[in-house]
């Protein structure tokens, strides 16, 4: 089992800037693809940007050249900095994890979110 906790969020304005963490731990071999996904009041979760452990990246449309993602392999950690904020921007960020453990295939693993909100 893979346990996620994220960390950061809370209330930022529009044009500002907040960072998240999710730092994952539990028995597992490795991490694959770790990211972000956001869910916002009465709408679809929808994915904000994912990282390898190559470090290939993706970013969803809605947030490319506002938003970073980075890693630290060693940490089992993944962050998002998130500038340029837009009240869209607000919702529950939740991270993800694909883990492999020692032997078998691959498993998904999410935290329970943490909210952010963009507001003046």
């Amino acid at each position: 089992q893979v346990q996620l906790v994220e960390s950061g969020g809370g209330l930022g304005q529009p044009g500002g800037s907040l960072s998240l963490s999710c730092s994952a731990s539990g028995t597992f071999f490795s991490l694959a693809d770790m990211g972000w996904y956001r869910e916002a009041p009465g709408k679809e979760r929808e994915f904000v940007a994912q990282m390898s452990r190559g470090e290939t990246i993706k970013y969803a449309q809605s947030v490319k050249g506002r938003f970073i993602i980075s890693r630290d392999n060693a940490k089992n950690t993944v962050y998002l900095q998130m500038d340029n904020l837009r009240p869209e921007d607000t919702g529950v960020y939740i991270c993800f994890a694909e883990a492999y453990p020692v032997l078998g295939g691959s498993q998904m693993f999410w935290g329970q979110g943490t909210q952010v909100v963009v507001s003046s």
